[in-house]
């Protein structure tokens, strides 16, 4: 009987490099050339980036898409074709010319020179005595924290309209008991006149973000482990020391964070002003701040376009300056 040696050779194959013993391929594996199959894992995947999704749409429809309207308004101009406002209207592409008109506003600087000025005392204040009714709350009993944690949150819980309404109503000279009060100890002071207004609002803007900018400081300093603190002690470190040297580097990164905060909302400051020119016109005017000099361009003069120019100058600004800040606060130690 014949063997057909090369039948039986062509019948042995080589194994393909990376295969496991006997030729059967990998499970999971798939073939060279052909996508992979639609696993377990990959549908995890995909179910949790869809929960992704709702927070996308609401980015997409509420930010991405006003600043898109606002950069294509910003580079055109409408005036009216009669000269008292009458007849209709030409619209016209304007490039950068409302940009460079917004650069060279002296009233839009002004504005943001004021807040600038405002927002150097404001911030810091803000964080020193968020940071010191932390560190008190962290010091204090648990249920006593718990107590007042509470009701130093229940000022950020109160609209901004609100609230302004109310001190404006505490700072009234006529109605307001804040001014009785201090006429009992021989002094007389106008909230509302011109070396005061500043004051005035920098008061409210403090007592509104105290408390929730408290809160993250607190949450920070629960994250620190306790071992530390005991440590310290039995080194002979006093709570003033422990709170300087151990606690304050700890929370150095919510500090950032509450900072930038306080930086975005001081510069675009436009509630309190926009209601104190009700009581104190000559005082505060239209162009007071430069979100209250956009809102009168776009609402009372009726130049949206330039309205929207200022607007993303504005932006660039809090853009650059939360980056400088951010850079300066968080720098390495050497």
């Amino acid at each position: 009987m014949s063997v057909n040696t090369q039948d039986n050779h062509a019948a042995v194959r080589e194994p393909v490099p990376g295969s496991p013993p006997g030729g059967q391929p990998r499970s999971g594996s798939s073939p060279r050339g052909r996508t992979p199959r639609w696993n377990w894992r990959t549908a995890q995947s995909v179910k949790g980036a869809s929960l992704t999704f709702p927070f996308l749409a609401g980015f997409t429809l509420f930010v991405l898409v006003p600043v898109g309207m606002a950069l294509r308004e910003s580079v055109y101009t409408t005036r009216s074709a009669g000269g008292l406002g009458f007849g209709g209207q030409t619209v016209s592409f304007a490039g950068l010319d409302n940009f460079a008109a917004g650069l060279v506003d002296g009233s839009f600087w002004a504005g943001m020179l004021r807040v600038f000025l405002y927002a150097l005392v404001v911030v810091p204040l803000t964080q020193v005595l968020s940071l010191a009714l932390a560190l008190l709350l962290d010091a204090a009993r648990r249920r006593t924290a718990a107590r007042f944690r509470i009701a130093l949150l229940l000022p950020y819980m109160v609209p901004g309209i609100v609230a302004t309404m109310v001190w404006i109503f505490q700072y009234s000279p006529t109605v307001g008991p804040l001014t009785p009060f201090f006429e009992a100890f021989g002094l007389d002071v106008n909230f509302f006149s011109s070396s005061m207004v500043w004051v005035s609002m920098g008061n409210l803007a403090i007592w509104g973000a105290l408390g929730f900018t408290m809160l993250i400081l607190y949450g920070a300093l629960q994250s620190v482990p306790h071992e530390i603190f005991e440590a310290a002690r039995l080194d002979g470190a006093s709570e003033l020391r422990i709170a300087l040297s151990i606690k304050v580097p700890f929370v150095r990164g919510s500090l950032v964070l509450t900072s930038l905060l306080s930086i975005i909302g001081t510069l675009q400051l436009f509630d309190q002003p926009l209601l104190f020119r009700a009581v104190t016109p000559e005082t505060i005017t239209r162009d007071f701040t430069p979100a209250m000099m956009i809102y009168d361009q776009a609402f009372n003069v009726g130049n949206l376009n330039y309205a929207t120019a200022l607007s993303v100058i504005l932006a660039l600004v809090v853009g650059v300056a939360s980056a400088i800040i951010y850079r300066f606060i968080n720098r390495e130690e050497p």
